[in-house]
C-alpha cells in the first residue's frame, strides 16, 4: 500500500516493519495500555507480528492503521486509522469499520487524536464511502470518550467485554 495522507500537522502512513522500534516504545508502556487489554508488550517480536497483522490488513481490505508521524520532526507518535474488523465480535458485531488510535504518552494532550479523528472520519465518508464507522472504548477513558463525542461520534451504549469489563460503543453514519 503506497499511500501517503496528511493533515495540518501529521503524515499518515502504512506501519511498515523499520516502525517496530517505535511501535515497541509505544506498546510496552504500562500508561498506554491502563485503559486496554492491560497486556503492555515484553519484546519487539510483538509489535513485528502486529505490523505484519496490519499489512494483511492492508492487503485484504485496503485498509487499516496507520503509522501517524509530526510532519515538522518526523516523530512517530502513535497510529490511527480505520480498519475492517471481520476476525472477532465486538459488542455482538462483525464485519465492521472500525476507527482507533494509541499515541505515546509524550504525545498525549496536544490535539493530534483529535486532529487525526477528525480526518479519518472524513476519509472513511468521502474517500471510501463507507456507510458507517464504529469505535469502542474503555467506559473510563475520559480522554479517548470526549475526542469521539467531539468529533461528532454518537454514543450508543455501554456493554461488558468477556472479563466484564464495561466498554462504551460508538457509531457516526455517513452524513451524505
Amino acid at each position: 500500500m503506497d499511500i501517503i495522507l496528511q493533515t495540518d500537522r501529521l503524515l499518515l502512513r502504512p506501519l511498515e516493519i523499520s516502525d517496530a522500534t517505535d511501535l515497541f516504545e509505544l506498546n510496552k508502556n504500562p500508561n498506554v495500555h491502563k485503559y486496554l487489554w492491560q497486556k503492555p508488550e515484553q519484546v519487539i517480536d510483538e509489535s513485528i507480528k502486529i505490523i505484519e497483522y496490519v499489512k494483511r490488513q492492508y492487503k485484504e481490505n485496503n485498509i487499516g492503521r496507520f503509522a501517524t508521524i509530526i510532519k515538522e520532526t518526523s516523530e512517530f507518535i502513535g497510529w490511527t486509522g480505520i480498519k475492517f474488523v471481520n476476525d472477532h465480535v465486538e459488542n455482538g458485531n462483525t464485519n465492521f469499520y472500525d476507527y482507533g488510535y494509541r499515541l505515546d504518552e509524550k504525545f498525549w494532550n496536544k490535539g493530534y487524536a483529535t486532529e487525526a479523528t477528525q480526518f479519518w472520519l472524513n476519509y472513511g465518508f468521502n474517500q471510501m464511502n463507507i456507510k458507517t464507522i464504529n469505535a469502542y472504548t474503555h467506559a473510563e477513558n475520559g480522554a479517548s470518550n470526549r475526542i469521539l463525542n467531539k468529533c461528532g461520534m454518537n454514543f450508543m451504549e455501554n456493554y461488558p467485554d468477556k472479563d466484564g469489563v464495561l466498554w462504551k460503543w460508538w457509531q457516526m453514519n455517513n452524513p451524505k
